[in-house]
């Protein structure tokens, strides 16, 4: 009887281990078709039943810009949404210009990438780029959708008094000359961190700016952010988290400016970071964001 009894508790514990592994599933892929066409590649990690956290890359980027957060203890609780932006990584890079300097497009991949994947009142996660592409979803849709937004190295708006000055860079990366373009890009990977991670991770991230269209390049400095409107009339948590030591975006302007659109914003200045702080202070980035998560979720 004993014995019996054992096995039974053995076999009850065998199947908690299944669902708990069922439960943090392998990361699996698939795609999203954003209304004017182009295809997005979407990836999930973590736990298909947790709160869900929808990332958005930055210029140059793509979902591995994210692979720190995919792995960290810390956050396997959540189901952990990436996808490539239009123009990158293993998304559909149209040629069109008009494809990169409307706003409203890349508010529709982000809002078709969570329509895709049920991700019910998600918190959105944009990095750089990826704020401003936050900014257009919440003019475009309101923030009824989403239970709030973190903008890490956030691009408020294309103004020359939030972005430092790089003309020389930024006229480069668009260069016709592949040595001139593909050294642009190598500098300007270089500078989204004061603390610049392996060789091996930063060989991808260049391999990563590689890979992005050469049409969004030109194009994207001239989309439109409808910051008045989208930060404006946000009335969910937003959290700002910046790099004291950012080359790329100027933490003080921007947050001044995300607080004359909105007065009710949070910010955080990470003393130790560059343009890329979830990387550079992965572990103090991840608990912020835990801790952002939990304060805005309900279950």
């Amino acid at each position: 009887m004993q014995r019996r009894i054992f096995f039974r508790h053995v076999a009850a514990a065998a199947l908690f281990v299944v669902a708990a592994a069922a439960a943090h599933a392998q990361p699996k892929q698939y795609t999203v078709t954003a209304p004017d066409g182009v295809t997005l590649a979407v990836q999930e990690a973590g736990n298909a039943d947790g709160p869900p956290v929808v990332f958005v890359h930055g210029l140059l980027g793509s979902h591995l810009n994210w692979e720190v957060q995919l792995g960290s203890p810390a956050l396997q609780r959540y189901r952990l949404i990436t996808y490539d932006l239009r123009g990158h990584g293993l998304s559909g890079k149209p040629a069109d210009a008009a494809a990169y300097t409307h706003g409203r497009r890349w508010a529709d991949d982000l809002a078709a990438v969570i329509k895709a994947a049920g991700a019910r009142d998600p918190v959105v996660v944009g990095w750089s780029l990826g704020a401003a592409v936050t900014t257009n979803f919440l003019a475009a849709y309101g923030d009824a959708q989403i239970a709030g937004a973190v903008y890490v190295g956030g691009v408020i708006e294309l103004d020359a008094r939030q972005i430092a000055p790089h003309p020389a860079l930024y006229q480069d990366m668009v260069s016709s000359d592949l040595k001139t373009h593909l050294d642009a890009e190598r500098e300007f990977i270089g500078l989204c961190f004061a603390q610049p991670p392996d060789g091996v991770t930063f060989q991808r991230l260049l391999a990563n700016a590689a890979m992005a269209s050469f049409d969004m390049q030109a194009a994207v400095h001239s989309m439109t952010v409808e910051a008045a409107r989208g930060l404006g009339s946000a009335r969910k948590p937003l959290l700002l988290i910046y790099g004291a030591k950012d080359a790329l975006v100027q933490p003080a302007p921007s947050i001044e400016r995300a607080r004359q659109l909105n007065p009710n914003v949070r910010s955080k200045v990470y003393a130790a970071s560059g343009h890329a702080p979830f990387m550079e202070e992965a572990d103090r980035f991840n608990q912020d964001l835990a801790t952002f998560v939990d304060s805005v979720v309900t279950r």
